[in-house]
């Protein structure tokens, strides 16, 4: 798994900086790549509840292996697209594949053996951004000197290694309820409920001001593909370093940390007007990763095993709707005023990081089945 998603993070990693620039070429302006970054959203946001029932009932490997075989495909389509449509039926489908979160955190969850939930999931994310260090770099050397679209090819190669790797994890079994869960759901879990709608206001703050941020940094801040690939490889060395720093924390306060770490990011690109601050703001920016592990990390502490992939699947429809309407927002101020991003972003975050402190507090572990969870955790 650790070695399928490091080669996926060197090809995503060489195209996702890219990717708002590369619709500015096929002719969208910045409300329309809100828009179309919205609709990415809002395809992703689509399938992670089936997709975390399915893992729980039927196993989570065959999913594994549909999400990379359908995100090799969507590559393909933006790596061959001639028009803007064409390349925005291809971000749909990649979006779709978003549905691997909740089978791909159940799968590692399961397979963490002796260690802490938040330890795996933090690890498992800095072998992904290990290969995203080498991704931007990559893509940034290819779009300074073939032109954007010959960066979506090349991530479309490294995709099918991805997958053939993929192919070779193993199976796991499929958890069935405890005879005192049954008849209890995530529904009747407060605690749950309440945190996952804290969460997807956390995911809406801190992806706020993420989307335009090459568009500003090419267009307002006159930085060019190579510099602004270096700055997406420093955001990647910054997420495995606060990973494997920052990953042993209880992961309720390692989230706020997470959570403070963005506002950092937003307010370093709002007021800097050198590379060295972008480059601090893109390592900081790691915190936006590290909060999502943890925060994925604290449902586990509060739900069942059964009841695992529908849980992650059912937050992260959740977010997923949150970084719908985030870009959307973006685009809009960034039409008005691309600094009003960011100045927006440190005041919603603000709040976030109130809201979140309040509702994710408690005792981590549980100890009432009755509420729907179980008392099961390391």
């Amino acid at each position: 798994m650790a070695f399928a998603l490091t080669t996926w993070g060197i090809g995503e990693g060489a195209f996702v900086g890219f990717q708002t620039l590369y619709l500015q070429e096929l002719g969208a302006d910045p409300l329309r790549i809100g828009t179309i970054i919205g609709g990415f959203g809002l395809a992703a946001s689509l399938a992670h509840i089936p997709a975390g029932y399915l893992s729980d009932r039927l196993g989570r490997r065959p999913l594994l292996w549909v999400a990379w075989i359908i995100g090799a495909i969507a590559a393909w389509i933006m790596a061959i697209a001639n028009s803007l449509a064409v390349f925005v039926a291809g971000m749909m489908l990649y979006g779709i594949t978003a549905f691997v979160i909740s089978p791909l955190n159940s799968y590692i969850t399961a397979a963490r053996g002796r260690w802490s939930v938040g330890r795996v999931l933090t690890l498992i994310s800095a072998t992904y951004n290990t290969g995203a260090i080498l991704g931007p770099l990559l893509g940034g050397m290819i779009g300074e000197r073939y032109g954007y679209q010959k960066i979506f090819l090349f991530s479309a190669c490294v995709f099918i290694l991805s997958t053939l790797i993929i192919l070779f994890i193993r199976p796991q079994p499929v958890d069935t309820p405890e005879p005192e869960e049954k008849g209890k759901n995530l529904i009747r879990n407060r605690r749950y409920l309440y945190f996952i709608f804290a969460y997807s206001l956390a995911t809406f703050a801190m992806y706020l001001p993420q989307p335009l941020s090459p568009n500003f940094l090419q267009n307002q801040r006159g930085l060019g593909p190579a510099q602004i690939g270096q700055l997406y490889s420093i955001s990647s060395v910054g997420i495995v370093i606060l990973n494997l720093l920052l990953g042993q924390l209880n992961a309720r306060i390692g989230y706020l940390i997470g959570q403070v770490g963005v506002a950092i990011f937003a307010l370093l690109l709002w007021r800097g007007d050198q590379f060295l601050i972008y480059g601090l703001a893109f390592f900081i920016l790691g915190g936006f990763r590290l909060a999502r592990s943890l925060a994925t990390a604290h449902i586990r502490s509060i739900v069942s095993q059964s009841n695992m992939g529908l849980a992650y699947g059912l937050a992260e429809t959740l977010t997923a709707i949150s970084l719908l309407f985030a870009p959307l927002l973006a685009g809009y101020l960034y039409d008005h005023d691309p600094t009003q991003i960011y100045m927006f972003s440190l005041g919603i975050i603000g709040v976030s990081v109130l809201v979140n402190s309040v509702l994710s507090a408690g005792p981590r572990t549980p100890t009432k089945i009755e509420e729907g969870y179980s008392t099961i955790e390391t």
